[in-house]
């Protein structure tokens, strides 16, 4: 009877020890990766929408049945399809609906995405995969789908 007490003393602490809390400056500063994003693309800013993801060639990014690897691989999918015409882009508005941590130095968020005021207006969700690096949080791999 000890034994099993003491056991289940040991593994709750345990257990305890692997769910990390985020820090309140953690959650800004994922949220302010997001919302970084959403201002860089309502001003047709593909650069600066592309800060927010990490530049290396693991970058993962899948929308529209594809996915590809790579920052470069996806800045170019992003200049090919609104390059020529940034008013194509419309107004983007991240709906964060939870971020959850993911070891020491990760997260994961999961929302909608709305783009309104474009030729392809829709909504959707997304989950991404966030990395705190050198230069601060940035996106790892990105998963983003439509509504029908």
């Amino acid at each position: 009877m000890r034994l099993a007490w003491l056991l289940a003393i040991v593994g709750c602490a345990a257990s305890s020890a692997i769910v990390r809390r985020f820090q309140p400056s953690d959650r800004a500063a994922i949220q302010g990766v997001l919302d970084g994003q959403a201002a860089a693309w309502n001003r047709g800013d593909l650069a600066g929408y592309m800060a927010g993801y990490a530049k290396f060639d693991d970058l993962v990014f899948t929308s529209g049945a594809k996915v590809r690897t790579g920052w470069q691989t996806t800045f170019d999918h992003f200049q090919k399809r609104y390059g020529q015409d940034r008013t194509a882009m419309g107004k983007l508005v991240f709906e964060v609906t939870r971020i959850d941590a993911v070891g020491a130095d990760g997260a994961v968020v999961l929302g909608t995405w709305i783009l309104t005021e474009s030729p392809a207006d829709g909504r959707g969700v997304f989950s991404v995969v966030l990395e705190r690096r050198p230069e601060g949080w940035r996106i790892v791999h990105d998963h983003t789908s439509s509504a029908n």
